[in-house]
């Protein structure tokens, strides 16, 4: 039996906990658990980005404010447990790839445990899931040997300025030595391929581009500047302060020959190699150079809401699912996920439309979504 999803307001909720709260939604077509998760644009999902925390040790400028916000409540929380039985089915169903977000992943007290469980899935074909990490790198120093002891691929690592002063200024703390040292210690780590990201920002950090390449490849590390999206939680985004991928090019080809790498498929990243190579960069160009029709992501909050777009409107609860047992008419929890899954595909929308002048940014920040 495949779930339908129930609409309130933006949230769809499982009707085994709100069968009186409204119309049903258009559900998805029956399939049978296991098939591969594909939407009505053909698209096959292989990706699921799992937010473990909106909290953070920093304060970005472009992802939250520094002070009053409203974290989510610690009950609504995904346990350990409940974010494995979501990863096994989502690997029964085809998701290869599990990337660990925030907030800040490593302020999850029980992250090395998390990581552990997840990498112990294999999916219908035998073969592990890949365990990936997006992280500010503050705490990598004292738990990344445990992290790749219990299974993790590979880190992304965020540091948009190697300045101190401008570090403070945009993150509110202070802690660019910290950072600095977590990506010290990702390349002693030996984890593969190790990836910078940095937010390009006009007036802020545009003078360091080359500067940042530059510190990437002296540890031995891949730069990917990404275009600032319309994300942060006070909603102060101008289009007019973003640094777009042509402008990002123009720097770089002052400094180095850039060859495109093809071959792009579902990554975010354009890649260019730097003079031949065997150095490359990587631009996420999600507001120039939209790449939605090969996306093939889907996300997961730390409070249990499935989105099928970093900057959809509308969510599909997994909670009451998770909660409040089997349905009413007997169906297992994993089937009652399936069917959410299944949901949450085939209400994928073809792009994101940042660029529609109808768009409207999501409630939700960046901290509160996952990266």
């Amino acid at each position: 039996m495949t779930a339908i999803p129930v609409t309130i307001g933006r949230r769809m909720l499982h009707p085994a906990a709100s069968a009186d709260r409204g119309a049903p939604a258009t559900a998805a077509p029956a399939v049978s658990m296991g098939a591969p998760l594909v939407d009505m644009h053909g698209r096959v999902h292989r990706d699921l980005r799992v937010s473990l925390t909106d909290r953070c040790s920093l304060r970005c400028t472009y992802c939250m404010p520094e002070q009053g916000n409203e974290w989510l409540a610690r009950t609504s929380i995904l346990t350990v447990d409940e974010i494995v039985r979501i990863a096994r089915v989502a690997a029964a169903d085809g998701i290869t790839t599990f990337r660990l977000t925030g907030g800040e992943p490593l302020l999850r007290t029980d992250i090395v445990e998390v990581v552990r469980r997840l990498a112990a899935i294999t999916g219908p074909d035998g073969a592990p899931v890949e365990v990936a990490m997006t992280t500010n790198g503050i705490r990598l120093p004292e738990l990344l040997p445990a992290l790749v002891d219990a299974g993790l691929h590979r880190l992304n690592i965020s540091i948009d300025t190697l300045r101190r002063d401008r570090f403070h200024v945009l993150t509110r703390r202070d802690r660019l030595d910290d950072v600095r040292a977590g990506i010290a210690a990702a390349q002693a780590s030996g984890l593969r391929p190790l990836k910078l990201n940095a937010v390009a920002m006009r007036n802020v950090n545009e003078d360091e581009l080359v500067e940042l390449v530059e510190f990437a490849i002296a540890h031995d590390a891949q730069m990917r500047f990404i275009e600032q999206m319309p994300l942060d939680a006070g909603h102060t985004w101008e289009r007019s302060r973003m640094v777009t991928q042509e402008e990002i090019l123009t720097a770089l080809s002052a400094r180095w020959t850039l060859t495109p790498v093809p071959g792009r498929g579902g990554a975010p990243a354009a890649r260019w190699v730097l003079d031949g190579g065997p150095h490359a960069v990587g631009v996420i160009a999600s507001v120039t150079a939209p790449f939605c029709g090969d996306c093939d992501r889907l996300r997961l909050t730390a409070d249990g809401q499935l989105r099928n777009c970093l900057f959809s409107s509308t969510e599909y609860d997994l909670l009451p699912i998770l909660r409040t047992g089997p349905s009413p008419g007997g169906e297992p929890v994993e089937t009652g996920i399936d069917g959410m899954l299944r949901s949450c595909v085939h209400g994928k929308l073809p792009g994101h439309a940042i660029n529609d002048p109808a768009f409207l940014q999501p409630a939700r920040g960046m901290n509160a979504i996952g990266g």
